[in-house]
C-alpha cells in the first residue's frame, strides 16, 4: 500500500489548485472518480469573474484571486486567465430598491460600482425592452477562461511531483494506527492527512471517513445556449437580473449563454437539462431582450454545492488536524480558486498567510463553525 503525506479527493478546480499549492512541500495523491479532472462543476462553469457574485462575505475571496488571474506567475502560465467583460446587473421600473441595496452591501467592499442610467445601459445592451429602467454597472467583471485555469493547476501539480489518478472513486476509508487508508477504485494508499475536495460527494466523503458532514448540498444550475436576430456582440457584458433570476452574456459567433439562475436540490451525480429549467431561462430572456430566439443550439446543467450559510468550507475538522474541508464553493468556486488555494496552503502548512489574503476573514470559512 504506497503511502504519501497528503491524499486529495477530487481534482476539479478546488484539489486541483491545493495539489498545486502544497505540491512542493508534501508528497501528494490526487484521487479522481471520473475519466479526467474537472468534470462535473468545473468543466461546467458560466465563465465569469465577478466581485460580486456570492455576495459580500465571498468577495473577499474573489478579489483576492485577482492579481493571479490577471498577471499569473511566469512558471505557472504565460498568459492571463481573465479577458474584457464588464457587467450589468438590471431592474424593472419598480426595482429600484434593488439597485440601492445591491450597492449598500458592497459599499465598504472597494467594488467599483456604478449606477447608470438607462441611455448608459442600452448603449451596450441595445435591444434591451422598455420595462428594464435601472441598472448597476459592474466594469471589473472579467470572463475567465475555466479551462486554461484548471489545466494550469493540473500541469503545475504535476510539476511538483503530485500523483494524479482518475478512474478511482473512493469505496472505503479507514482509519489504521493513525493513518487514513483508502480503496479507491484499483488503488489502495495511506496518508496522514486528508483533504475533502470532492465537491457535491463531499459530505458523503466525510460520512465514509466517520467524520460529521457539514450540510452540503448539491444545486442543479441549468444553462442554455441560443442563437438570436439579431445576433449577440462580443462587446456586451453580462447581464444580471438584480432579483437574482437570470444572467446571460455573449458567446462566440454572435451567440448568447443564459442561465434562469436556477438551484434545484439534487443527489450528488452527473446530471442532465431540466426541460422546464430551459423554457423558464427562454422566456426571462425574452422578457428582457427584444430579439428573436432563431435556435438552441447547446443546453447543460452542472451541480452548484453549498455549505447551509452559502459560504466556503477551508480549514480542519473540528474532531482534528488530520482531516481538511475544501469544499462547498457553491457557483464561485472558480473565481475564488487563487486566493480560497493559498488560504487553503496556510492552514495545511501552518505558514502564515500569502500577503494577497490580507483582506480575507479565515474564520468566516473555517469548518469548525458547524460544531
Amino acid at each position: 500500500m504506497k503511502q504519501y503525506d497528503v491524499i486529495i479527493i477530487g481534482a476539479g478546480i478546488a484539489g486541483a489548485s491545493i495539489a498545486s499549492e502544497i505540491g512542493a512541500d508534501r508528497s501528494v495523491l490526487l484521487l479522481e472518480a471520473e475519466d479526467h479532472p474537472g468534470y462535473h462543476a468545473t468543466g461546467r462553469s458560466a465563465a465569469f469573474w465577478t466581485e460580486s457574485y456570492g455576495g459580500p462575505l465571498v468577495q473577499p475571496l474573489t478579489s483576492a484571486s485577482r492579481a493571479f488571474l490577471e498577471n499569473p506567475p511566469a512558471d505557472f502560465s504565460d498568459t492571463p486567465f481573465l479577458g474584457p467583460r464588464g457587467a450589468v446587473n438590471i431592474g424593472r421600473d419598480d426595482e429600484q430598491h434593488l439597485a440601492e441595496q445591491f450597492m449598500a452591501d458592497f459599499a465598504d467592499s472597494g467594488v467599483r460600482m456604478e449606477r447608470w442610467s438607462r441611455e448608459q445601459t442600452v448603449a451596450l445592451v441595445p435591444n434591451l425592452k422598455p420595462a428594464w429602467q435601472h441598472a448597476v454597472h459592474e466594469p471589473d467583471c472579467r470572463d475567465i477562461d475555466v479551462a486554461a485555469l484548471h489545466a494550469a493547476y493540473l500541469k503545475n501539480a504535476s510539476r511538483k511531483g503530485v500523483a494524479l489518478v482518475c478512474r478511482a472513486p473512493v469505496s472505503a476509508i479507514a482509519k489504521k494506527d493513525g493513518m487514513w487508508e483508502l480503496t479507491a477504485g484499483d488503488h489502495s494508499c495511506r496518508a496522514a492527512l486528508l483533504v475533502n475536495a470532492a465537491g457535491a460527494w463531499a459530505d458523503n466523503i466525510a460520512r465514509m471517513a466517520g467524520v460529521n458532514p457539514v450540510g452540503i448540498q448539491p444545486l442543479i444550475r441549468n444553462m442554455v445556449q441560443i442563437e438570436t436576430d439579431p445576433p449577440s456582440s462580443q462587446a456586451m457584458p453580462l447581464v444580471v437580473g438584480l432579483d437574482g433570476s437570470f444572467y446571460f452574456k455573449p458567446e462566440a459567433g454572435g451567440a448568447y449563454w443564459l442561465s434562469p439562475h436556477d438551484e434545484i436540490p439534487s443527489q450528488p451525480g452527473d446530471v442532465a437539462p431540466d426541460e422546464l429549467s430551459v423554457a423558464t431561462a427562454i422566456d426571462r430572456f425574452e422578457k428582457a431582450m427584444d430579439v428573436e430566439i432563431k435556435r438552441v443550439s447547446r443546453k447543460w446543467a452542472g451541480l452548484r454545492s453549498f455549505a447551509p450559510d452559502r459560504l466556503p468550507v477551508i480549514g480542519f475538522d473540528s474532531a482534528g488536524e488530520d482531516f481538511f474541508w475544501f469544499a462547498g464553493q457553491g457557483g464561485f468556486g472558480i473565481q475564488t480558486g487563487p486566493a480560497a488555494a493559498k488560504l487553503a496552503r496556510s492552514l495545511l502548512l501552518g505558514q502564515v498567510p500569502d500577503e494577497s489574503l490580507r483582506s480575507v476573514d479565515a474564520s468566516l470559512y473555517a469548518a469548525s463553525r458547524f460544531t
